[in-house]
């Protein structure tokens, strides 16, 4: 009886197995979880390798590749979306300034990421000039970065009556970011403030810091009491950036790649072929004088054109100077005397002249570098304004407003213009 029931038992045991068995040869394997009296499991998928991101630089936007590093933290403060609300109202606005930016963009990226700084700093440009490399504020700041005569200075920027760097996207960067990085760590690493001080001066900005810590007030940027101007210059920047890194307003796209190329001048160069020179102008606000290239370290040329300009300099450095005027050393002159005359430095009207020292005769010939075919002293009459007079003379505003450092666009009677003119 026992044995019957045990071979009935083996049998039954048999049976389930063999129904089970199927089960076992499925592509399911058991995990085992934290508690042990628990199986699961899991369904063998197929590996799929990850696609990995593309590094900023591999993005065919450059506005993109400023897109994925933006780190500033978003801001409900009301003035950034006071800020914001205006830039969604001007939708043309983008449009402009990505005209503006499109040959010095990527430059500029590529300069703040090479220091490794914020790179909501390349957008600096958009707020202090609309990135208008020509542009001259009431404060005579100038250029891109709006730099006054005092910054640029310290910072080795050069300003002659032939050249001004703070106009020139190379010389102006670089000073920017020297500049940046000098307040960022004035600032004790607060990039709120050290843009506040860029706008405004760090003394004010301490003082403001000062002033809240013995009132036991906050001494974030947004609780400081500064000026109206600057109280919405960061907004301005956070608004833009914020509006860049969601995609709620259209950046017309700049193509990530260097537009711009930079060929070094040494000495001075005079470019005779004023169509060759118009090409070159819009990039090279900082060449103060057409056709003399003085002071300059280099200019700058759109880059599919690098070989043809390179090609023209170096054909320009033959010494040819049908170009420029001739001078007669008069009793009394000295190399001093005839330098601050024709606005050149004793230096280099050594190396134009090949002279190893400072001695020259009555009667000896120099050659000298022209300001312009002709050179106008003009007193402003009323109903003048600047297009008026830049239009008489076939000259650019833009010139005209360098040549006699104005930053309005307003004229008073009786003001006198200096106006130089190319018949070439």
């Amino acid at each position: 009886m026992f044995l019957n029931r045990f071979l009935g038992l083996v049998v039954c045991l048999i049976v389930t197995g063999c129904q089970t068995a199927p089960e076992s040869l499925t592509e399911k394997k058991p995990i085992i979880k934290a508690n042990p009296d628990t199986v699961v499991t899991e369904s063998k998928t197929e590996q799929v390798d990850a696609v990995p991101p593309l590094k900023p630089s591999e993005l065919e936007d450059v506005w993109q590749r400023i897109r994925v590093q933006l780190q500033f933290s978003d801001s409900s403060h009301p003035d950034v979306q006071k800020r914001i609300a205006w830039y969604l109202t001007h939708p043309n606005y983008m449009e402009e300034i990505s005209r503006r930016a499109a040959p010095y963009l990527y430059h500029i990226v590529t300069a703040v990421e090479n220091r490794d700084l914020p790179i909501e700093l390349a957008l600096m440009p958009l707020i202090e000039s609309d990135f208008d490399a020509s542009a001259y504020s009431h404060k005579h700041a100038s250029g891109l970065w709006q730099l006054t005569p005092s910054i640029a200075k310290y910072f080795k920027v050069k300003i002659t009556p032939w050249y001004d760097g703070r106009q020139d996207v190379i010389d102006s960067t670089r000073a920017a970011l020297d500049f940046m990085e000098y307040l960022y760590k004035r600032f004790d690493g607060d990039w709120y403030h050290a843009i506040a001080a860029y706008n405004i001066g760090e003394g004010r900005v301490l003082q403001a810091i000062a002033r809240n810590q013995k009132q036991g007030k906050p001494t974030d940027f947004f609780s400081l009491k500064l000026p109206s101007q600057t109280r919405q210059y960061v907004p301005k920047l956070l608004a833009a950036a914020q509006l860049l890194k969601h995609q709620k307003m259209v950046f017309p796209s700049i193509k990530n790649e260097e537009a711009i190329s930079i060929l070094p001048v040494s000495g001075a160069v005079i470019l005779a072929d004023k169509a060759k020179w118009q090409e070159l102008e819009e990039l090279n606000h900082g060449v103060i004088r057409y056709p003399a290239v003085i002071d300059a370290p280099h200019i700058v040329v759109p880059k599919d054109q690098q070989s043809t300009f390179k090609t023209l300099l170096a054909n320009q450095k033959s010494n040819d100077y049908s170009k420029w005027q001739h001078y007669t050393v008069k009793r009394g002159d000295s190399l001093s005397v005839i330098a601050k005359r024709y606005k050149v430095t004793v230096s280099q009207l050594k190396t134009f002249n090949s002279l190893k020292t400072n001695i020259i005769r009555v009667g000896q010939k120099l050659i000298l570098p022209h300001l312009a075919d002709q050179q106008i002293e003009y007193k402003v009459r009323a109903g003048d304004s600047l297009w008026k007079i830049a239009k008489q003379y076939k000259v650019s505003i833009t010139k005209l407003k360098q040549w006699n450092n104005l930053s309005r666009d307003s004229l008073r009677v009786g003001e006198k213009l200096t106006v130089f003119i190319s018949n070439s």
